[in-house]
C-alpha cells in the first residue's frame, strides 16, 4: 500500500487513552443513492450497518464516551424521529443500551464523566437519559441555537428533553483562547494533556465533531473517530493524498487468500465509466446539511487519512466492525496489529460484483 508522508503536525505530548469499540446496532439495508454519487454497476444497497462507538478512558480513571448508537427502544425517540423512521424501511437490530453493555462489564453509567454526540442524528444519540445527571453531555458548535428546546415543549425538535434536563449540556466553542489547530482542523484538548481532541468538522450536521485519540506516544499513533464526517469510506479513498495501490493484501473480497488483489485496469475502467479520475474517490457525497463545507472538511480529513500513524474509523466502517476487536478490548495496539493498514481498503470488497464481471484477481 502506497501512504503519502502526511504534512500534519500533531501536538506533542505522552499523555495517552485507551479506546474501546463499542457497536450496540446494525441496521439497513441502506439505500446507497440516498447518501453517494455515482452509481457502481452491480451495488444498489449495503446490507447492514454499524453505528460505532467508544470508550475512551484517560490514565486519570476519567471516562468518556462517544456517541451511543440507537437506544433500544426507538420508538420513543422524539415525534420527529419517531415518525421519519418507517420511511428509512431499515431493520433495527439493538438488544442493549450503550449504558447496558458497560455495566455488563462493569462500568457503571455514574462512571462516565460525559457522553460526547458527534452530531444530534437519531443514529447517534441513543438515550442519554439512561445515564445519571452527573454525566454530562457535550455537543458542537451551534447546537443549542439549532435544537433547544427539545420535545414535547418543541415538537419540532429532533431531540428530546429528556436527553439533557437535569444535566450539563456542554456545547463546544472553537472558537475560545484554548482552541487549537490540528492539521486544518479547528481543536480544543479535551483533557488538557494532549491525549484526546475534539475537532471541529463541519457540514454534514449542525455541530458536527470528530474525534483525535492518542493511542502511543513513542512513536505517536493516534485513533481519529469520524462519526459522520463521511458515511463510507470510499467517500474519502483514493484521494489526491492516497492513490489506490496497484496490488492489496490482504484480498478484500476473498480475506483468506494469499493472493494480493490487483484493480489494476478494472479500477481505470469503473472510474473513466462515471466521468471519475482515478485518484478520486469512489463516491461523492450527497447527504448532509451543507455539502459544499462538507467537502471541504472531506479533504481536511484526506490530510490526516493519508499518515501511517492516524487510524480513521468512521462510525459506519462495516470492515471495522468485523475486522477489530470489540469492547472490552482495546484497540490502542492498532498499529502493531496492522488494523489499519489492513482494513484501509477493504470497503472494495462491496464492489464484489462488478470486480467479478472483470474477473479481477
Amino acid at each position: 500500500m502506497s501512504t503519502a508522508d502526511s504534512a500534519v503536525v500533531f501536538p506533542p505530548s505522552k499523555s495517552t487513552v485507551t479506546v474501546k469499540l463499542i457497536n450496540p446496532v446494525n441496521f439497513g439495508p441502506a439505500q446507497i443513492h440516498r447518501f453517494m454519487t455515482p452509481p457502481v454497476p452491480g451495488l444498489a444497497t449495503f446490507p447492514t450497518s454499524p453505528s460505532l462507538c467508544f470508550l475512551i478512558e484517560h490514565h486519570s480513571g476519567r471516562k468518556l464516551v462517544w456517541d451511543l448508537g440507537i437506544r433500544k427502544d426507538f420508538h420513543n425517540y422524539a415525534p420527529k424521529i419517531r415518525d421519519y423512521l418507517p420511511t428509512t424501511k431499515y431493520h433495527i437490530e439493538v438488544e442493549q443500551n450503550l449504558v447496558d453493555i458497560l455495566e455488563d462489564q462493569g462500568i457503571k453509567g455514574s462512571d462516565i464523566e460525559a457522553v460526547i454526540w458527534s452530531h444530534w442524528h437519531w443514529d447517534h444519540i441513543g438515550d442519554p437519559s439512561t445515564f445519571p445527571n452527573t454525566t454530562d453531555l457535550v455537543v458542537g458548535p451551534g447546537f443549542k441555537d439549532a435544537m433547544l428546546p427539545g420535545a414535547p415543549l418543541n415538537p419540532d425538535s429532533p431531540i428530546l428533553e429528556s436527553d439533557y434536563k437535569g444535566r450539563e449540556l456542554r456545547e463546544i466553542n472553537f472558537e475560545g483562547p484554548h482552541a487549537l489547530q490540528i492539521g486544518r482542523f479547528k481543536a480544543i484538548d479535551y483533557f488538557e494533556d494532549g491525549s484526546f481532541f475534539l475537532l471541529d468538522s463541519p457540514g454534514h450536521a449542525v455541530g458536527h465533531m470528530c474525534g483525535l485519540a492518542r493511542t502511543t506516544s513513542e512513536p505517536a499513533t493516534f485513533i481519529l473517530l469520524g462519526g459522520d464526517v463521511c458515511h463510507y469510506a470510499g467517500i474519502f479513498r483514493p484521494s489526491s493524498q492516497l492513490a489506490m495501490p496497484a496490488s492489496i493484501s490482504p484480498h478484500p473480497c476473498l480475506p483468506l487468500s494469499h493472493e494480493p488483489f490487483c484493480p489494476g485496469h478494472a479500477w481505470e475502467q469503473l472510474q473513466k465509466s462515471r466521468g471519475r479520475e482515478t485518484d478520486q474517490s469512489v463516491y461523492d457525497m450527497t447527504f448532509g446539511l451543507d455539502i459544499p463545507l462538507a467537502n471541504q472538511t472531506k479533504s481536511m480529513l484526506e490530510d490526516l487519512d493519508c499518515d501511517e500513524n492516524v487510524f480513521v474509523i468512521i462510525a459506519h466502517d462495516s470492515t471495522v466492525r468485523d475486522g477489530v476487536p470489540h469492547f472490552p478490548a482495546s484497540l490502542n495496539d492498532w498499529k502493531e496489529r496492522g488494523w489499519s493498514r489492513d482494513l484501509k481498503w477493504a470497503f472494495l470488497r462491496d464492489l464484489r460484483h462488478y470486480w467479478d464481471s472483470k474477473s479481477v484477481a
